[in-house]
């Protein structure tokens, strides 16, 4: 559609409504890979339930997405510099980007709950998001739960030399109308995983916020995974794969648009949920090793295991802590979290990171170096 904007002809894209037609050729590598992902996700599933706190793990992967998805669009906050900040503490980057992705771990914890709670996948839910996403920070100033009355471009300067220009402001309505219908099986219903797939590139081709549209475009795909029912708990985040994959991932998109190559896209996808399935499932079994084996360890120091016991629960729930904050989780007295912090040390589970003597931080180091292996691409 030619469009006129700040002065100057240019092209916008709306896309056709889901589902595509014509209908996505499923052949046999297709059916095969999609068999494969669905096995690893209920595996990932099953690794969850046997998880013997998930709430504990869910804090900290919950925590690991916000991070890689908000690096993607370009904050330079790391895992332990989100921790560090929601404890009160002074993280060592610029305090808009930790807010940013404090702000993503805000809105997908509402947006878990609004599922849970019987809300379907709906324009309310993105606009419910979306407004947490862009609550405080660099994006309170740009209309906050609202679709976009302006429009937007991506990648160029202005529209005119932009690589693409998604509907102008008054189709959104219409746009995001269609999309809603699709995520709740009108007029068909559709595979999860495909819905999920196809729902993606949807909301990122519409573009239909001032900010954060890519933050939100990603939410959706676990968000829609546990309202299916695929997912139990929360636990499949694809940042890390469309960050490592960066250049294929905006080629695909693309290519979706241009040539309707939905099918490139569809085996893109399925392998990143296999793939990281996979991986989660795997270090999900790593942590629980690590903690059982650490567990072993505090038991051999004697009678102020009991109280080294209950701050190393602390730190898994906390992986950087601070002796105000061991009391409050485990109720200790702070000269019993600071003798147990010292056995905890004496052992290696933890070091001190301040190198002060007052307000003294500590860092469940081998947790958090499990957590971030293979996420510095």
């Amino acid at each position: 559609m030619t469009i006129s904007t700040v002065g100057e002809l240019c092209q916008s894209f709306i896309p056709d409504p889901l589902p595509p037609k014509p209908d996505i050729v499923i052949n046999s590598m297709l059916r095969d890979l999609m068999d494969r992902t669905l096995l690893a996700l209920g595996r990932l599933d099953s690794t969850a339930m046997l998880l013997p706190e998930t709430d504990i793990f869910l804090y900290i992967y919950v925590r690991q997405e916000a991070v890689l998805s908000s690096q993607i669009e370009g904050t330079q906050s790391s895992l332990s510099e989100l921790l560090l900040f929601e404890m009160g503490g002074s993280p060592g980057v610029p305090i808009e980007d930790v807010q940013e992705v404090s702000n993503y771990v805000a809105a997908l914890n509402h947006g878990l709950s609004l599922v849970r709670n019987g809300l379907p996948m709906s324009l309310r839910l993105i606009r419910e998001i979306h407004r947490v996403l862009l609550s405080k920070g660099r994006g309170a100033g740009k209309s906050p739960g609202e679709f976009r009355t302006s429009q937007n471009w991506i990648g160029g300067t202005h529209p005119g030399n932009a690589a693409f220009v998604p509907p102008p402001a008054g189709k959104i309505m219409e746009c995001m109308g269609q999309l809603e219908k699709f995520l709740n099986d009108i007029p068909e219903k559709f595979p999860a995983l495909l819905k999920a797939a196809l729902a993606h590139v949807q909301f990122e081709t519409i573009h239909p916020f001032l900010d954060g549209n890519g933050r939100i475009g990603r939410l959706l795909i676990t968000l829609l995974l546990c309202a299916e029912g695929i997912l139990k708990e929360p636990l499949l985040y694809l940042s890390l794969y469309f960050k490592t994959h960066r250049s294929r991932y905006y080629e695909l998109l693309q290519q979706v648009r241009t040539t309707g190559d939905w099918e490139s896209w569809i085996e893109f996808f399925l392998t990143a949920v296999l793939d990281t399935s996979e991986k989660a499932a795997a270090t999900s079994v790593e942590l629980m090793k690590l903690a059982e084996r650490d567990r072993k360890n505090i038991q051999t120091v004697g009678r102020a295991a009991g109280s080294a016991l209950r701050v190393h629960h602390a730190i898994l729930q906390r992986p950087i802590i601070s002796i105000p904050k061991i009391c409050q989780i485990t109720g200790l007295w702070a000269t019993s979290a600071t003798t147990a912090i010292k056995h905890l040390e004496r052992l290696g589970i933890v070091r001190e990171v301040t190198g002060s003597k007052r307000n003294r931080i500590y860092q469940y180091t081998a947790y958090l170096d499990l957590l971030n292996k293979g996420t510095n691409v």
